[in-house]
């Protein structure tokens, strides 16, 4: 009788051994240290990690660690900040709580990225195309008159891509100046709408060299394909506004303009046209969300990013824009374009009168904000670019972390991110009678 007495209290101390390891595990992972008082205390993690690695960390001012590495804090609001040789200090205030982990997801910007040419011979009304894959401008100063005409650059980084020299699509020939004309992509970037000052409009191939001899002018079709094109925007827009609560939803529709989701589609950039408040509880709370300052209360002409995951809104400019006239384009979305562009107030009158230069500003305000304003979504879908009459900034879609990556001369309405965030393209000229040129704003 003694043996299986003996098995039993193995067995049993075995299994209070292993659960008890287990729980003590569990407390472990979820940030419970024992404390010199002997008593077990709650903490909260810090990942402190960044973009590139290796940057050095501070809470509240003290060199604690290097990244990546999750540290065990008592709960509490602190001090962070990542520096990093070369690049700008990344700093915000976060709140610790128990058992949760908090993510810093420091991206870190370069303070002296260098600036590359992009194209040689000029570069005029660069527009991307609406998946910002791609970017076409024209040229018209070319030794050889054959290379002017619409050109085509590629922006996705790879061995063929953006170390490729520009393609053209198009030539310059008597009765057909690109230099002059308005033009704009189709919804699904195969296609690039011309608008000639001679009356006439022609469709490109996006993909390949035209020649005129085998185009025909579309003139005739044109309310056609512009309300095709205007259908497919719609039901786009209409898929990711399904996404938004409500009560965003309504303002989106009634009480807000310029609307732009992120690259991600999980947070709206919008200019509210109205003073309102947005309630709170919209969506559950999810644990360890961001703890930055918003702004519920909006104000009339201020920018905002909505954060449609967390419910979270913040505020990321006050500036108002030029006086402007709101058009609506498409049943849920509308843009406001400055007044001295607009000779028509209903989109609908522009496309049935084939009036295409306005038709053609609204469709390209839609596939990029810096048609409208100075503000546009970075493609990681956590920063915003803003360009300023000093140069173009970064910051993040809370606010937080502004710095100025580029402080040189440049065309403030031509600032596009290339689609990995690698680099930014804008235009310079850098002495008097020069013609500007694409240049490459390297962040990575």
């Amino acid at each position: 009788m003694k043996l299986p007495s003996a098995r039993l209290l193995i067995f049993l101390t075995t299994a209070v051994f292993i659960f008890s390891g287990t729980f003590l595990m569990i407390r472990y992972a979820q940030g419970y240290r024992p404390t010199k008082t002997l008593t077990i205390k709650g903490t909260g993690l810090l990942s402190a990690n960044s973009y590139p690695t290796a940057g050095e960390v501070y809470i509240n001012g003290k060199l604690t660690t290097a990244t990546d590495n999750t540290l065990n804090l008592d709960p509490g609001t602190y001090d962070i900040e990542i520096k990093k040789d070369g690049y700008h200090t990344w700093s915000k205030k976060l709140k610790i709580e128990a058992e949760l982990v908090t993510e810093t997801n420091a991206q870190l910007f370069p303070a002296s990225p260098s600036l590359e040419p992009l194209t040689y011979t000029g570069a005029t009304m660069p527009v991307p195309a609406p998946d910002g894959t791609k970017l076409s401008f024209t040229v018209a100063s070319s030794s050889a008159v054959a290379k002017n005409g619409l050109y085509v650059q590629e922006l996705t980084s790879s061995p063929i891509a953006l170390n490729k020299t520009a393609r053209q699509i198009a030539r310059t020939e008597t009765g057909y100046d690109y230099t002059t004309s308005n033009y704009t992509w189709s919804p699904n970037g195969s296609e690039i709408l011309v608008s000639f000052k001679t009356g006439s409009h022609i469709l490109l191939d996006a993909t390949k060299f035209n020649d005129l001899a085998t185009l025909k002018d579309v003139t005739v079709r044109l309310p056609q394909i512009l309300s095709e094109w205007e259908l497919e925007l719609a039901r786009q827009e209409r898929v990711q506004l399904l996404k938004l609560p409500e009560f965003m939803a309504s303002i989106a529709t009634q009480s807000a303009t310029n609307l732009y989701f992120s690259p991600d589609s999980k947070r709206l950039l919008y200019q509210s046209i109205t003073n309102l408040d947005i309630p709170t509880g919209l969506v559950p709370t999810l644990p360890s969300s961001s703890t930055q300052t918003e702004s519920r209360s909006l104000q009339a002409g201020s920018w905002y990013v909505y954060d449609l995951k967390e419910d979270k809104n913040f505020l990321i400019a006050e500036d108002k824009l030029p006086k402007t006239q709101k058009i609506t384009l498409l049943p849920n979305f509308a843009v406001a374009i400055p007044a001295e562009l607009i000779s028509s107030p209903s989109a609908f009158h522009l496309l049935q009168n084939g009036t295409t230069g306005e038709s053609i500003i609204l469709f390209n305000a839609q596939y990029s904000s810096i048609v409208v304003s100075q503000i546009q979504w970075f493609p990681d879908s956590t920063h915003l670019i803003l360009t300023t009459d000093s140069g173009i900034d970064l910051l993040e879609y809370d606010g937080t972390n502004r710095v100025t990556i580029y402080g040189g001369p440049m065309d403030k309405s031509i600032v596009y991110p290339c689609p990995d965030g690698s680099k930014i393209i804008t235009r310079i000229s850098f002495s008097e009678g020069t013609l500007p040129n694409l240049y490459t704003i390297k962040l990575k």
